[in-house]
């Protein structure tokens, strides 16, 4: 069984994957473009950010380059590999089972007859 911080590590993950799916993005934005479609629910910080885009980095999901960002500033660009975006299909099709599993037991229950 995963441990309840795993969960929270893939959720992460998923979200890094998702925002990625529009095309290359550097590390603040994508951290912005999580806040902004979440309507600022789910604040990401640089201490989660950072070690998620490595451990993604390092299974080969998303690749980086260095690059100059909007404000032209050195910024680091992200972006999905064909590995990711499997991984991302995959991972959205079992977040939707668990959040519908959850959801079903989160809501009234109707007595069933016997």
């Amino acid at each position: 069984m995963s441990k309840p911080s795993d969960l929270i590590q893939g959720t992460l993950d998923l979200l890094i994957l998702q925002t990625l799916a529009f095309g290359k993005v550097h590390g603040h934005a994508i951290a912005r473009t999580i806040e902004r479609r979440s309507d600022e629910v789910l604040q990401v910080g640089h201490g989660s950010l950072y070690p998620a885009l490595q451990r993604l980095l390092k299974s080969g999901l998303i690749v980086a380059e260095d690059g100059v960002s909007e404000n032209n500033r050195k910024a680091r660009f992200y972006w999905l590999t064909t590995k990711g975006r499997k991984q991302l299909s995959a991972s959205s099709s079992k977040w939707e089972r668990l959040t519908s599993a959850i959801a079903r037991v989160l809501s009234p229950a109707v007595e069933e007859q016997s």
